[in-house]
């Protein structure tokens, strides 16, 4: 056949084109080996040999595949006829990324297999496995979504911040989801104590089952009792004929998160120590108990301590709802943190509207760091939400968020830092003493108190009075401005004692 004729031959070009393919796979891959269909090495390159802890080819040959590659997945081809185009294989400590491809004979019967070693150093692909690691882990929990409609949302992930106090709460978290102990949740409004609770329940082993959350505050004391033990049939006048499960039957091998616990009336509180002891509930209006299997993750917002020494909590059931204690703090001592947790909640928020290209600035970041946030996380991702909803560009400057920043709102305002120990001149300590005493300490007179403004009068003259004083006390003297009173006026200033000297 002329060269000429061959080149439009639809066969021969097929015939070149896999040739072809062959020797450039084999020149580019880590490594080539071929079996027949009987599971047996037919062929194996040189650049193989090393990886497989050989000398030779023939020290191959006619071997069984598993002897030379444990636990190969090469002999399930051969005979299944189906390909594994990419695949991580472990080898000698390695791990491998390959593809295995069945071998047909002209009449496309399968006859063996080959498998080539498309890369052996794994380090640039970490980002892309990370990332698929982490799609296996959503789509796991989706499913658990879908199948269970009181699964958890949320993972230790999504409880963003590396504070050391976020850490530790993170920590002993982690810990409580290894065991199936009582945790208590404490923390100010907004501090993310269910996000934490269900972070808990999805890293145990009771992952699959129910995730059952209950606001005890939210309940009517008359209902509360049937709420959480349920109710037998015909319980009480108008009550259901079939019954009624409570949230303890609902939770069973699963967990119950009891928000706002410090609210439960003393009455139920003995039902709840008895079912944290024995683990049995005992329906409303019957008399049969059943075991339930339930982890309590109980959270509050208030001391229950002082709620014990009050009389308004029983001590025997905070001892057993306290056997692990975790703390969450609030957000403004986890302000370095905030750059972090702003962009999760932006994720969270534009994933929840019609919001493209939500993002925050370094000036929005500042203005944010300087408020007190009473509310915490809750708050702060009602702000972002109303600045994005406000917001043309879905970029948030320093100018959108102080906007709508509360009116009043607190702000933090950084005192001048000073190295412990340093000597403060006179002058600068003078006009620290003079503006905490005059402009902090003395209201402005009104009408109906006009001797605030003679207190102010006051503290001015015994200011002149001290620097005409200063300069006969001596060059080297350490002075003090210590407390007066002016009792008769309504007066009061606080002792500031501020070290400085004059002169060396």
């Amino acid at each position: 056949m002329s060269t000429s004729s061959s080149v439009s031959d639809p066969a021969y070009l097929r015939a070149r084109a896999m040739e072809t393919l062959f020797e450039r796979l084999e020149k580019l891959c880590e490594g080539a080996i071929a079996i027949d269909r009987g599971g047996r090495v037919v062929y194996v390159n040189e650049k193989y040999l090393a990886a497989l802890g050989l000398k030779h080819t023939s020290e191959a040959m006619g071997r069984p595949i598993e002897e030379v590659i444990p636990n190969s997945l090469m002999r399930k081809v051969a005979e299944t006829g189906e390909p594994i185009l990419l695949d991580i294989m472990e080898l000698g400590g390695e791990q491998l990324v390959v593809t295995r491809m069945p071998i047909e004979d002209e009449n496309g019967k399968v006859i063996g297999a080959i498998g080539f070693v498309l890369y052996d150093h794994l380090e640039s692909l970490k980002p892309l496995l990370a990332r698929v690691a982490q799609l296996e882990s959503d789509l796991r929990l989706a499913r658990r979504q879908l199948s269970n409609a009181r699964a958890a949302r949320f993972t230790f992930a999504d409880f963003v911040g590396t504070t050391p106090a976020i850490a530790q709460a993170k920590q002993l978290a982690s810990r409580a989801a290894r065991q199936s102990v009582t945790v208590l949740l404490t923390g100010e409004t907004g501090t993310g104590k269910e996000m934490l609770a269900q972070a808990i329940h999805n890293a145990s082993s009771r992952a699959e089952k129910p995730f059952v959350s209950v606001n005890v505050a939210a309940v009517p004391d008359t209902l509360i009792e049937s709420e959480f033990f349920g109710t037998a049939p015909g319980a009480y006048t108008g009550a259901d004929r079939r019954g009624r499960e409570g949230k303890f039957r609902i939770a069973d091998g699963g967990t119950l998160f009891l928000d706002e616990i410090g609210e439960m009336p003393l009455q139920l509180q003995a039902k709840l120590l008895r079912v944290l002891q024995e683990r049995e509930i005992e329906p409303l209006g019957s008399d049969k108990i059943s075991k339930v299997d339930v982890r309590v993750v109980a959270a509050t917002n208030v001391d229950l301590r002082k709620r014990v020494s009050d009389g308004a909590f029983r001590p025997d059931l905070y001892y057993r709802l306290n056997v692990l204690s975790i703390d969450l703090p609030p957000l403004r001592d986890c302000l370095d943190d905030l750059p972090d947790i702003c962009a999760r909640l932006l994720e969270d928020i534009s994933a929840s509207g019609d919001y493209v290209n939500a993002r925050i600035t370094p000036s929005a970041l500042a203005a944010l760091a300087r408020y007190d946030w009473p509310g915490n996380v809750r708050e702060l991702r009602n702000i972002l939400e109303r600045a994005l909803i406000l917001s043309d560009s879905g970029r948030l400057t320093g100018d959108d968020v102080a906007r709508i920043l509360p009116v009043g709102a607190e702000v933090r305002v950084a005192a001048p830092s000073r190295p412990a120990g340093a000597v403060v001149p006179y002058a600068e300590a003078e006009a620290e003493f003079e503006k905490h005493t005059l402009e902090q300490r003395s209201p402005p007179a009104t009408a109906r108190s006009p001797r605030r403004a003679d207190a102010a009068d006051l503290a001015r003259d015994l200011l002149q009075e001290a620097r005409q004083v200063r300069p006969r006390l001596g060059p080297r003297l350490r002075l003090s401005f210590e407390t007066w009173s002016v009792r008769s006026l309504g007066f009061r200033t606080r002792r500031f004692a501020p070290p400085f000297r004059r002169g060396r």
